[in-house]
């Protein structure tokens, strides 16, 4: 199944959900960085959540989110456009920890921290808005990140399943958001449909699509409105790592020249390595007089 979302508003449009099934991508994640298996999960959970917060702006605003959390995997990282484009890092990836056959991701986020969501609109400024780790264990941070920072009501639920060969079998999940004059009984509604629906990893493992996933939440009372290929890619390319180093200070980049040896610099997000000749740097430096 390739990777995608789907958008719908439900109830006579007083509720929004937005899901998502991300297996593909958070694989792929998952070669680029040499994830363990409960950072795979931890990393999956946060790619997807991430993607479908993009889905919520437009045109060619961005989000960077990071988690902060005082568990041994450090921060997370991702960076996510409105067009289904995300790419992410993780500072520990070779981090596991399971408890009782499940992947403990609570505890390799830890319990106690940050997320940290920066937009860039497009307009003047950019801004970043926070909220305090809850459990770790990402969606439950999530959905008390939108109560808090944003006051809006939501519902978050997210899942990776990882194989005894360490490969990424099933990811997704969801964003439901209630609107405006939404009704006390449709909330009770929605909240018994989650509480009985099977975790959503296992939902993909079994060929659930997005849209079957909204259904799931709904009970077939929706309206799809919008879909979405979604896909890890990093934009990262010669060209901005040039302008980077012609930010370095003169007297760090001749010393790097005078050493006489190439450089190379890998991408965090996708690894993608490139080299500058002696020749290429002395052009930065003649830019830097």
């Amino acid at each position: 199944m390739n990777d995608y979302l789907v958008k719908a508003y439900a109830f006579g449009g007083t509720v929004r959900i937005y899901a998502a099934t991300t297996t593909n991508l958070v694989e792929e994640a998952r070669k680029i960085h040499d994830t363990y298996p409960a950072a795979s999960a931890a990393f999956g959970r946060t790619l997807t959540a991430s993607l479908i917060m993009g889905a919520m702006y437009k045109e060619n605003q961005t989000l960077t989110i990071r988690i902060e959390g005082n568990g041994p995997i450090g921060k997370i990282v991702t960076s996510v456009n409105a067009h289904g484009e995300v790419k992410g890092l993780v500072e520990n990836p070779h981090v596991h920890i399971s408890n009782k056959d499940k992947l403990a991701v609570g505890m390799v986020v830890g319990n106690e921290g940050f997320i940290h969501v920066t937009k860039d609109l497009k307009v003047r400024d950019v801004f970043t808005s926070s909220s305090e780790i809850q459990t770790g264990e990402i969606a439950e941070d999530f959905t008390y990140y939108f109560a808090k920072s944003e006051q809006i009501p939501s519902s978050v639920g997210l899942g990776v399943l990882v194989n005894e060969k360490n490969e990424v079998f099933a990811s997704g999940g969801f964003i439901l958001q209630v609107m405006p004059g939404v009704k006390d009984e449709t909330i009770a509604k929605i909240e018994t449909n989650i509480k009985n629906m099977r975790p959503i990893s296992d939902l993909i493992k079994d060929n659930f699509k997005p849209e079957d996933i909204i259904n799931l939440i709904t009970q077939g009372d929706h309206q799809l409105v919008e879909e979405m290929p979604l896909k890890y890619k990093c934009d990262c390319s010669k060209e901005r790592f040039f302008k980077g180093l012609s930010t370095l200070d003169k007297k760090e980049l001749k010393e790097i020249i005078n050493e006489g040896q190439p450089i190379e610099i890998a991408c965090e997000f996708c690894k993608t390595k490139y080299v500058f000749q002696i020749d290429e740097l002395e052009e930065i430096e003649k830019s830097l007089r």
